[in-house]
């Protein structure tokens, strides 16, 4: 290594690597800094200095014309790079990254790399990935193979007593220099959570040859104190210089491709294992509890939770504050360590806070040791035109984007509410899921919208996407639809289309919308997709009011619809196989619902004329017959003496035994209160199952047992007291009637195993 050159090797996002580095680089008061990153996002560097830069954040890089082509390079307070950058800029001191610039990584990506993917900076796995397979686990992780040598389980916790929580800098970078240099020279194999061997990887080499060339160039341009940061696998080749035409040798043929950077927001939870990124680290709130506190680590952190705990009504008293610092500071002597860490913290709060239970744990863990931290980035930065403007929705409506899960209930009467649930609405369509419309209940009105809300980081990428249809929220999802309506002839799609536009106010997608809808429907000819079709529209015609649309062309496209399926549907319910009847089915369901909910009593009549038709065929798919039945009873058409008859009719000896059960199927499923209730139907249904032959009944078991699971609990309960209350009866009727007792029983045992009842 040259004199001119001083190499730091630190781990990512490690508050004790980012301590002595910043006093390292504080002592040696280098003319050059050159990081480990990409040297694509050089221009957008000076941003970090802006006041509204708040970690945590991340750099984004990514191809213009196929922005999931992309990688992020995340950033907390307490990471080494962030501090070096943040170092070098106020100091006045020339800050590059020099890693192998992402326009040759992403020009031979062969799939999108996103945040839930491993990104090509690997050292953070290297150093902070979960602990490897007892059997090998040096084979994965170098620094498990150090941990497992001092006679750690956890590479976590050995790097953390040895380097994060060290509070003397002195000698740490020529120690983890050192211990590195060992490793790659060991000939032992260690592998990326990619299962490349971290020493023979090509991209590895690329990477490692094109950090030595950028250091070159720096000595060539007069540098004498030049500061290296780098991931501390990388710090051993970087130190060894080979000549500069084995690297140039190596970096031969590397294709390119455009690319832009931009800073994006990022949280706690991204850069934690639970996230899926591949750089990250398993307690970042922990982290940076220990990049802000000096002293009194244990103190600190442990009134941190008290405070989480008695704001969820929890008892924490200061007595049992004081008591916790007692045993992690015991706990911290036994185990020889400088400062109590996570372990000791987790097993203080356990024990005194929550009396041995760990579901309190899992509050500390989410609150503080991961944490619920969204990031910011100064607006003077570069992001596309639509991110902007998303941001000025954002905060026109004072609804701003949160780690934080929260549940906002919405009441569209209201003008501010109204343009958040379309704001949501149309995100939504432009495939950015910021909120998740939740089924509500308790008769709040069609005007009230409840909505699941969190900001995941990774919708940047999908925003730099949707910039392809506009630049303004409005404009880009108006192109979209138009665009999508335009493409489409399923008409149950293009009428969720319609819902969903309407639902997200586009008056002008709507009218465009509709037109193809008329165009459509006038052509459709299958019964199937024009009941697929109906219940959208019926949602529209029933937010219409609420949300201030026309509706009068819908109600005429519904008149339409209605009017064609009541027609059609005889016949296309005739010669249906099995699954064809169960979709069928799944129609027949929708469609009675969407009329009821139309509450116009022509339409309610022409319906029930229909599934009249459908209740008198024989030759109906019993499962079609039995619902239709079933309806025409719900309605007050049938009595329940005329759904015992016909009942009868399909249990009767010309009927086959899975027709039979399949009526059954389809008048029962989803609700046994009517079998309950309804001593006729209880009778003939005893009585098919009491004359069905054994190996009959073993046949069809499989079907019963499906459409009377379909009951909740305490109605299966109930059928089977029952059937036991009912054992004494029979056995006193068998005198009486001359009926078979045995044959009886029987039937009895095999009605039990049908509900599921033990004796």
């Amino acid at each position: 290594m040259s004199d001119n050159v001083h190499i730091f090797g630190i781990r990512h996002h490690g508050p004790g690597s980012a301590r002595s580095l910043l006093a390292a680089l504080v002592e040696l008061a280098p003319d050059c800094l050159l990081i480990e990153g990409p040297p694509d996002a050089d221009d957008v560097l000076p941003f970090a200095l802006e006041a509204e830069m708040t970690p945590p954040v991340a750099l984004l890089v990514f191809v213009p014309d196929t922005p999931r082509r992309s990688v992020y390079y995340p950033f907390a307070e307490f990471s080494p790079e962030w501090q070096a950058i943040r170092y070098g800029l106020t100091s006045h001191v020339p800050v590059r990254f020099m890693d192998l610039p992402q326009a040759f990584q992403l020009a031979e990506a062969p799939a999108p790399i996103t945040a839930d993917i491993e990104t090509p900076d690997t050292e953070g796995t290297e150093l902070s990935s979960p602990p490897a397979p007892e059997d090998q686990p040096h084979r994965q992780d170098p620094i498990g193979f150090l941990a497992e040598a001092a006679g750690y389980t956890d590479s976590e916790r050995w790097w953390d007593h040895m380097v994060e929580h060290r509070r003397d800098p002195a000698g740490v970078f020529e120690a983890v220099l050192e211990a590195m240099s060992a490793l790659r020279s060991s000939g032992l194999e260690f592998r990326t959570t990619s299962d490349e061997l971290l020493d023979e990887s090509l991209r590895e080499r690329q990477r490692e040859a094109w950090m030595r060339q950028t250091i070159r160039q720096a000595q060539k341009e007069g540098f004498t104190r030049i500061a290296v940061v780098c991931g501390a696998w990388h710090a051993p080749a970087l130190a060894q210089m080979p000549k500069a035409s084995v690297d140039a040798a190596v970096l031969k043929g590397l294709t390119k491709v455009k690319v832009q950077a931009t800073w994006i927001p990022w949280t706690y939870r991204r850069l934690s294992y639970n996230s899926g990124y591949g750089a990250g680290i398993e307690s970042p709130g922990w982290y940076a509890h220990l990049w802000d506190t000096d002293k009194s680590v244990s103190e600190t952190w442990l009134t941190k939770v008290a405070r989480l705990l008695r704001a969820e009504d929890l008892d924490a008293s200061p007595a049992s504050i004081i008591e916790g610092v007692r045993l992690a500071e015991t706990l911290t002597a036994l185990r020889d360590r400088a400062i109590p860490g996570l372990a000791e913290m987790n097993e203080a709060a356990q024990a005194v806070f929550c009396f041995g239970s760990d579901v309190p744990l899992k509050l500390i863990s989410q609150k503080l040791i991961v944490g619920e931290v969204l990031g910011s980035v100064p607006s003077s930065a570069p992001m596309p035109p639509l991110q902007r403007n998303l941001n000025a929705e954002q905060k026109r409506l004072r609804f701003p984007a949160e780690d934080a899960e929260k549940i906002f209930d919405f009441d569209l009467r209201k003008p501010n509410d109204l343009d958040r649930s379309h704001l949501l609405h149309r995100l939504a369509l432009l495939g950015i899921p910021w909120g998740k419309q939740e089924r509500t209940s308790g008769g709040k009105g069609t005007f009230h919208e409840v909505w699941r809300v969190r900001w995941q980081p990774e919708f940047a990428v999908a925003v730099i996407e949707a910039g392809i249809w506009g630049n303004t929220i409005l404009d880009a999802v108006t192109a979209f639809a138009n665009e999508r309506s335009n493409k489409s002839d399923a008409l149950p799609e293009l009428t969720n289309l319609l819902d969903k536009v309407l639902l997200s106010g586009l008056p002008e997608s709507a009218a465009h919308i509709m037109t193809r809808v008329q165009a459509v429907a006038a052509v459709a000819s299958d019964v199937a997709h024009l009941m697929g079709a109906l219940p959208p529209l019926v949602n529209v015609l029933r937010y219409g009011n609420v949300r201030k649309t026309d509706s009068s062309t819908i109600a005429h496209v519904v008149e339409g619809l209605v009017a064609r399926i009541c027609i059609g549907l005889p016949v296309a319910c005739s010669s249906l196989d099995d699954d064809a009847a169960e979709e069928m089915y799944k129609h027949i369901i929708a469609t009675n619902s969407a009329i009821s909910l139309l509450q116009n009593e022509n339409y309610s009549q022409e319906w029930r004329e229909t599934l009249e038709v459908l209740a008198n065929k024989n030759s109906l798919h019993g499962l079609i017959g039995g619902r239709a039945t079933r309806l025409l009873l719900d309605a007050g058409v049938l009595t329940g003496d005329d759904a015992a008859r016909r009942m009868g009719l399909a249990f009767s000896t010309a009927s086959e035994p899975p027709s039979a059960a399949a009526w059954v199927d389809g008048f029962l499923r989803g609700s046994g209160l009517l079998l309950l209730h309804d001593e006729s139907l209880w009778a003939v249904i005893d009585h098919w199952v009491s004359q069905m032959p054994a190996e009959t009944f073993e046949s069809l078991l499989p079907l019963l047992r499906r459409t009377f699971a379909t009951f909740n609990a305490p109605e299966r309960r109930q059928m089977g007291e029952r059937v036991r209350s009912d054992k004494p009866a029979l056995h006193h009727s068998t005198a009486e009637t001359g009926f078979d007792e045995d044959t009886a029983i029987l039937a009895l045992a095999r009605v039990e195993l049908l509900l599921g009842v033990t004796q």
